[in-house]
């Protein structure tokens, strides 16, 4: 491959990135798809119909990722989330950080830059203070403190720490095979869940399960096969083009608004490129804000006070803290890591839903003591 090949498949990888994250962002604000209003619905109402539009995008991911591994499409060991460590403590306080969080800050990462698009102001705050957060612990003092103890904390195995490797060891198989079997009995077990109320399936349910589901399986075959590059015109080594880990990524939010500040402020650096997280943040903003302006449903809005704005910042520096540790978000790690059946994307998810119950405890706690 030449460098021009090369630059016209990286042009091909971003672009493709851009479309589904629009996608994306669109299915998220017409469905109203949000990890933490799922978990909330459940604690202060007893509904299900989020949490099962989350278990609908998580099982058809599980499913679509096991045929792309199982044809050869997509290596599983080759992406963002295959490790021979399993950093479970990381997952474990990260996650609970990261829920604890998106319900100070009314929502995750991914839904902050949807209700951005829809003019929501309290949440480009939220956003700003997210990735500046997130980039300090990839980089910076929080970086520091997370290298210097949760992530000394980890289990070390000979395979890749995901429950396919596991399985495909303990029964000395192929591990594409058992993961398409695993991933079709977990995900196939997560929709047939998700569809058996009568009254979760209706368009706006199935459109955010199905469509968040579908997007992340688009993303991993785009990073993953169209961006894979065997043999790099000046390295020589094989690579993923426009990813910040130069493995295969999907979806994933924290990180990338890290990354897309970082790009924003040193845009006339040409060491600072593209790559498939920036544009996906910027394919998000547009999407939801298209789809929020065709329902006229786009208007602004501010915070409320102080104490509103004191919470939107505490949490915001939570979730950018503890996505980087989790390493993901409720989409990052709760649909696109999951999806790989990894043991620490499986951790983190159970942290995140913790920490968000725990968030709704104490907001209802401030609100009885208020009362």
């Amino acid at each position: 491959m030449t460098n021009a090949e090369l630059a016209t498949l990286t042009h091909q990888v971003l672009w493709a990135s851009f479309f589904v994250a629009m996608a994306f962002g669109a299915i998220v604000q017409r469905s109203g798809f949000c990890t933490m209003g799922a978990v909330s619905d459940v604690v202060t109402m007893g509904d299900w119909a989020r949490m099962r539009q989350w278990a609908l995008a998580a099982g058809v991911a599980m499913i679509g990722f096991g045929l792309l591994a199982w044809t050869g499409l997509v290596s599983p060991d080759k992406t963002l989330y295959a490790s021979d460590r399993w950093i479970w403590l990381s997952a474990l306080v990260g996650g609970g950080i990261f829920g604890f969080g998106m319900v100070l800050s009314s929502g995750c990462a991914s839904k902050a830059l949807v209700r951005v698009g829809g003019g929501n102001l309290k949440s480009v705050v939220v956003v700003i203070v997210v990735g500046i957060a997130a980039f300090a612990t990839l980089k910076g003092l929080t970086a520091v403190w997370r290298t210097e103890t949760v992530d000394r904390v980890a289990v070390d195995f000979t395979t890749t720490a995901s429950l396919s490797a596991w399985a495909a060891r303990a029964l000395s198989v192929n591990v594409s095979a058992v993961g398409l079997v695993l991933g079709v009995a977990i995900g196939g077990a997560l929709v047939a869940w998700a569809l058996a109320s009568r009254d979760f399936r209706h368009r706006a349910n199935l459109l955010g399960g199905v469509g968040v589901g579908a997007a992340v399986v688009l993303m991993w075959w785009i990073s993953g096969n169209l961006g894979f590059v065997a043999e790099h015109p000046e390295t020589l080594q094989e690579t993923f083009v426009a990813t910040n880990s130069t493995r295969a990524e999907a979806l994933s939010f924290v990180s990338p608004i890290a990354y897309t500040l970082d790009w924003l402020m040193f845009y006339s650096d040409s060491n600072k490129l593209l790559t498939v997280g920036i544009v996906s943040v910027f394919g998000v903003l547009i999407g939801s804000a298209a789809m929020a302006l065709a329902q006229r449903s786009f208007r602004w809005e501010g915070f409320g006070g102080p104490g509103d704005l004191g919470h939107h910042l505490v949490g915001a520096v939570l979730m950018g803290v503890g996505g980087v540790t989790a390493m993901g978000c409720s989409i990052g790690q709760g649909v696109s890591g999951v999806s790989t059946l990894s043991a620490t994307s499986f951790v983190a998810v159970f942290a995140m839903i913790a920490g968000a119950v725990a968030a709704l405890k104490y907001q209802a706690w401030r609100l009885e003591r208020e009362t």
